[in-house]
């Protein structure tokens, strides 16, 4: 869909935008009295945004009980809304629908994942324009299915991964089968087929040529092959709240391994043999990450780019490009970062299926 949404700048409010209008004198209480009820409702909730004591504009106890008043009404319905739009992402109708990285060589990738991994090439567009190109590869259609799409930037060759970016998951029905293919083609093993440690699950680990780690599950059939994206996290327990309030997600499952010194959360939109899912990585005593600059973003479609910004802000994440329709395509997008700095581009479920057509 979109290879890198630019950040949008912050653009804060000023005190300018405060402005108190009528002409009434403020020589008797009653004056003082119809200025607040008439004014504060709307005035009180700037200035508690920016953390202004209202005594410091209006002085005298009528005064006061007045914006007491309107504090706590303006208070209530804040807190009211903020329920309201979280409630919504609830039951918003949210898919992963691609994961969006960066390759040198698009031809020799999408090789690799056809031939090794039996991934198929769903479709390629070229923007000379912007000098890149982009290839959408995975093992259903796009309208269905979560895919990879790979971006490749005329000229750059390599890209650095970091340590932040963990693995992508692929579920396979052997294991072992599918390591002889990939040794076959020239691929690398990082980790042998066996059980997974301290469980019964076969898995093995390869490189893309790039460098890119995915994770091999041996699993039956499933609707959702490519099924996870892990990435490393500074605080577990922040993360999960912020994708569960913020993205909707739900808490799939939890497994802390001490022995290892780590910790993993599984997060998605339904359990994970039919879904893809995030897997966040919490190593002990790491609280950030280099993420280099090949990962670039998970996007999922919602029903309302708005509201979805709007949860996102309520939640504490950074929305980097402000909900609206893209130039040219007028697909309606929101872009953000997580606790963390991960960015995911939310893209409006209508507007998609038409692109798509």
């Amino acid at each position: 869909m979109v290879r890198i949404i630019p950040m949008a700048s912050s653009i804060k409010p000023s005190l300018s935008s405060l402005r108190f209008s009528g002409s009434s004198s403020l020589s008797s209480p009653n004056s003082y009295r119809r200025l607040a009820s008439f004014h504060l409702s709307s005035a009180v909730p700037q200035l508690q945004t920016f953390g202004l004591r209202t005594s410091k504009f209006f002085k005298g106890e009528n005064v006061r009980i007045s914006v007491s008043a309107a504090g706590n009404a303006a208070q209530g319905s804040t807190a009211t809304a903020q329920e309201n739009v979280l409630e919504w992402v609830k039951n918003d109708e949210r898919r992963m629908l691609h994961v969006v990285y960066r390759v040198g060589d698009l031809d020799r990738t999408i090789k690799f994942y056809t031939e090794c991994l039996g991934m198929k090439l769903l479709r390629k567009r070229d923007i000379p324009e912007e000098r890149y190109t982009n290839a959408f590869l995975g093992y259903g259609p796009e309208d269905s299915h979560f895919v990879i799409e790979l971006t490749y930037n005329y000229g750059v060759d390599k890209y650095d991964i970091g340590a932040g970016f963990g693995h992508f998951g692929i579920a396979v029905e052997d294991v072992a089968k599918t390591v002889d293919l990939v040794k076959a083609k020239g691929g690398i093993v990082t980790r042998e087929p066996g059980p997974v440690k301290g469980g019964k699950t076969v898995i093995a680990f390869i490189e893309d040529p790039d460098g890119y780690k995915f994770e091999l599950l041996e699993r039956g059939p499933t609707p959702e092959p490519l099924c996870q994206v892990m990435l490393r996290v500074g605080d577990l327990d922040r993360s999960i709240e912020f994708y569960e309030k913020a993205y909707g997600m739900e808490l799939l499952r939890k497994r802390d391994n001490p022995d290892y010194k780590y910790t993993i959360a599984m997060l998605g939109y339904g359990p994970e043999d039919k879904n893809a899912v995030m897997e966040l990585t919490y190593n002990y005593g790491v609280t950030e990450y280099d993420k280099g600059n090949a990962y670039a973003q998970i996007a999922i479609g919602t029903n309302d780019v708005y509201r979805t910004a709007e949860a996102v802000k309520l939640c504490g994440g950074k929305v980097t490009r402000e909900p609206g329709p893209l130039p040219g395509i007028s697909t309606k997008i929101t872009a953000c970062l997580d606790p963390d700095g991960w960015k995911t581009v939310f893209v409006d479920n209508i507007d998609f299926l038409k692109e798509l057509e």
